[in-house]
């Protein structure tokens, strides 16, 4: 889809400095339209999805170029798995790269609720992979509150001990001659960490938090002005209305000056995202690397061939079974 607002598929940083905190507007459309086009998720599914999209832009927006940032939800409801990954951009200035994907059991899934409720128990992930002989990073927090943003919030008050707040909206949208499509926005919101600063009841010192379950939240972490400075930004932003977050009409730093003019917004680069996968022949030839030839034989159709579906982008592979695995025709050439 060719984007036709400037500022379509973007992630705008920037930071206030009259109140310490930092943040990120996010718009992803064409790039949401297309995660949301390969499947034919049911709608409660489609909102999960999106959510997470749009909370992996603006996570991910942080993160150093080549480097990549997954997001995953597990649960035991019907909503069993929702993953997506942001890759960095392979050059300064270049486009980040999103894709997203979701597994879930039709038969248990209750169209007529929550779509939070879907998901059950079970826990939000957050993993970063920065690349070669690095060891990834991965970190939990249990699925709570009443959104996947809220698990989000919570993930950032345990793990980093850092405040953070989001606002989201999405759906489908149609202009004027134009057919329909998915359109998403946000706002994160996150303190500035602070030199020398303790947390009160840290759950590492035995104590718990004062969040669902003994989870940590901002009131665990901050205190004077900086909890001062934290509530008053958020008060600002609970005035954003959703035609805001993700009508044409409105830019992301007019937004910014609309909410929070006087907190001597800044704004930074802009980054694009756009929807991209890593997928490749070569990728899932090496994943079959490690299984022999008798694997393989029970991995091979009637057809008389190997095929491999691509959950993100639904690219399709058809590979001669004698050329996969350990066990394959040259694999021992030199």
């Amino acid at each position: 889809m060719t984007t036709s607002i400037p500022w379509d598929d973007t992630v705008l940083p920037f930071q206030l400095d009259a109140a310490d905190v930092r943040g990120r507007v996010v718009r992803l459309d064409g790039a949401l339209d297309a995660i949301l086009g390969q499947h034919n998720y049911p709608p409660a599914i489609e909102a999960l999805v999106a959510e997470t999209a749009l909370l992996t832009a603006l996570i991910g927006q942080s993160i150093k170029l080549r480097w990549k940032l997954s997001l995953q939800v597990r649960g035991k409801g019907p909503a069993r798995l929702i993953a997506t990954d942001y890759y960095g951009p392979e050059e300064e200035g270049g486009p980040a790269r999103i894709r997203a994907y979701a597994s879930y059991d039709a038969e248990r899934l209750d169209l007529a609720a929550d779509p939070f409720s879907q998901i059950g128990e079970g826990y939000f992930a957050v993993m970063l992979d920065q690349g070669p002989d690095m060891t990834p990073y991965q970190g939990f927090t249990p699925i709570a509150g009443a959104s996947l943003a809220d698990c989000a919030q919570t993930y950032f008050a345990q793990s980093e001990q850092l405040p953070t707040r989001f606002a989201l909206t999405f759906g489908r949208s149609q202009t004027p001659g134009q057919p329909e499509h998915w359109r998403g926005g946000g706002i994160m919101l996150q303190h500035m960490p602070q030199a020398g600063m303790s947390v009160e009841g840290d759950n590492t010192e035995g104590r718990g938090g004062s969040g669902e379950g003994g989870l940590l939240d901002h009131t665990d972490i901050l205190t004077g002005a900086p909890a001062e400075n934290w509530n008053r930004v958020n008060i600002l932003l609970n005035t954003v209305e959703e035609m805001e977050l993700v009508g044409p009409s409105v830019s992301p730093s007019e937004l910014l000056t609309r909410l929070f003019s006087e907190e001597d917004p800044r704004v930074f680069p802009v980054t694009e995202v756009h929807f991209g996968c890593s997928c490749s022949e070569a990728k899932v030839r090496q994943t079959m690397s490690i299984y022999s030839s008798k694997d393989i034989e029970k991995m091979t159709t009637a057809e008389g061939i190997v095929t491999a579906d691509c959950q993100f982008c639904g690219a399709h592979y058809e590979m001669d079974p004698k050329t996969l695995g350990f066990e394959a025709e040259g694999a021992k050439q030199p």
